[in-house]
């Protein structure tokens, strides 16, 4: 017997790679500002801490040393027609009906496994739209400075790990890989069932076939 929530109909879960833009550093104080503005928002940091003041972009730009990040990529690479990326920009959403409160958890229950002490990242909660969706931050480089690079197979093991985080809220969620969600079912013969026979102008004879 299968376990509720677990079923082929629970929906998809989404993460989006946000489209970079600009990644310099007013480029990034902006997006945090934005995703933190509004009412009932609040930007949420990788140790717990909840930050509402309108400062709360400068300072986090500050404590994640995004500027010597950017310092140090102009430095040792003065030839790059576009800056060297900073932050990943991730769009965790759920359809509509899905529980705000639960979607956050899962999404913190997500970071804190995927990054832990390694990465910095900050998240924000808007639920403006019908579908509750999750912003998050993410440092590029980690404590060691090493680079974080997002590939297709780590991007579909996050929603894989997204979905089990939402399942353990209560939330029925899958996330199956997109060839198979986007592939295209032929239909199922039914017995007895004829297909319709092709017209000819003349009978495929041996000689119309030479001719």
């Amino acid at each position: 017997m299968r376990a509720a929530g677990f079923s082929d109909r629970a929906p998809e879960v989404v993460i989006r790679v946000v489209s970079a833009g600009s990644n310099n550093l007013p480029a990034i104080r902006w997006h945090l500002r934005d995703i933190a503005y509004g009412k009932r928002r609040m930007l949420e940091t990788d140790d717990g801490e909840q930050i509402a003041d309108k400062a709360a972009a400068s300072r986090l730009v500050e404590d994640w040393d995004l500027d010597l990040d950017e310092l140090t990529a102009r430095a040792y690479f003065p030839a790059r027609h576009q800056p060297r990326k900073l932050v990943h920009k991730l769009l965790f959403s759920m359809p509509a009906g899905t529980s705000p409160d639960k979607l956050l958890a899962a999404v913190r229950d997500f970071a804190r496994e995927a990054f832990g002490f390694d990465h910095r990242y900050a998240l924000a909660l808007h639920t403006d739209e019908p579908h509750p969706h999750v912003h998050l931050v993410l440092r590029v480089e980690n404590r060691e400075c090493i680079r974080l690079n997002i590939r297709k197979p780590m991007l579909h093991s996050w929603r894989q790990l997204f979905a089990h985080h939402l399942r353990a809220q209560g939330v029925a969620a899958k996330a199956t890989r997109r060839a198979g969600r986007s592939a295209v079912r032929r239909p199922t013969k039914v017995p007895g069932m004829l297909r319709p026979v092709r017209k000819l102008d003349s009978p495929r004879t041996p000689q119309n076939r030479a001719a």
